[in-house]
């Protein structure tokens, strides 16, 4: 019997991508998932398609008020929850001489101040014993041009990660950290990537292909759950071996 069952899991950013099919996969092993998500419509329509026992929430990430609101959903549901995927983000590229303060607000609000206070809010709800999972993403450590504001705020959030891991050790719970490589989601159909594109992207991953958003699911739900118990402040990189550099081409 899955260490699952029952669980009741709440995933920000849940209606599509990465965050639909964790949601989907927690779901198959018997968890209960609430996603959020800022469209209501699209929130409507991804709980939709994954049935019962999903629910959905409006909730904006950079919005302190919308998170407020959550919470006393969420405590008002369920009294408690036994796991939290901080999912929620984007991913914006723009020179660093051109990159406008609403830009740079746009980034940090969503990423990382959106995700701190999450984390604040709900944390009075976690189970001791539970678990946190942040995605982050490889720019929390490479140096990908045009990425200064979107790298900072991933560099920030892994920071928060393994801090919470030592803070929220007393209690039980558990934090980790996971760096998605080049993930084939519908954000990589609306940049409108061309089919060259992808294959050199492809060709740049040692595995020699895309990741999948299953790719994150699997370890997502392996981390919320009890085969997990002994891990804590880690961080993983899911990149088919896009971080391992080689010194010769």
């Amino acid at each position: 019997m899955s260490s699952l069952k029952d669980k009741i899991v709440v995933i920000t950013g849940g209606n599509s991508g990465i965050g639909y099919t964790t949601a989907k996969a927690f779901l198959a092993k018997g968890a209960k998932v609430l996603i959020t998500g800022r469209q209501p419509g699209a929130v409507q329509k991804a709980v939709h398609a994954l049935g019962h026992p999903a629910e959905g929430f409006k909730a904006d990430q950079s919005d302190m008020n919308d998170i407020r609101r959550l919470y006393e959903y969420l405590q008002g549901r369920f009294g408690k929850i036994d796991s939290l995927f901080v999912n929620a983000g984007v991913a914006k590229l723009a020179p660093f001489e051109t990159v406008t303060e609403a830009q740079y607000d746009e980034l940090m609000n969503i990423n990382f101040k959106g995700a701190y206070f999450t984390i604040q809010q709900l944390l009075p709800l976690i189970s001791d014993g539970g678990s946190i999972t942040l995605l982050s993403a490889l720019n929390a450590y490479s140096g990908t041009p045009n990425a200064t504001v979107l790298s900072a705020s991933k560099a920030a959030l892994n920071s928060l990660g393994r801090t919470l891991s030592r803070e929220l050790a007393e209690r039980k719970i558990r934090v980790n950290i996971v760096n998605p490589g080049i993930i084939s989601t519908p954000l990589l159909e609306k940049a409108g990537l061309p089919d060259e594109a992808r294959t050199h992207l492809s060709n740049i991953t040692p595995l020699g292909r895309l990741g999948q958003p299953e790719d994150i699911a699997s370890l997502v739900t392996f981390l919320a759950s009890d085969d997990a118990s002994f891990i804590t402040g880690a961080e993983y990189n899911v990149d088919g071996g896009l971080m391992v550099h080689p010194l010769i081409a």
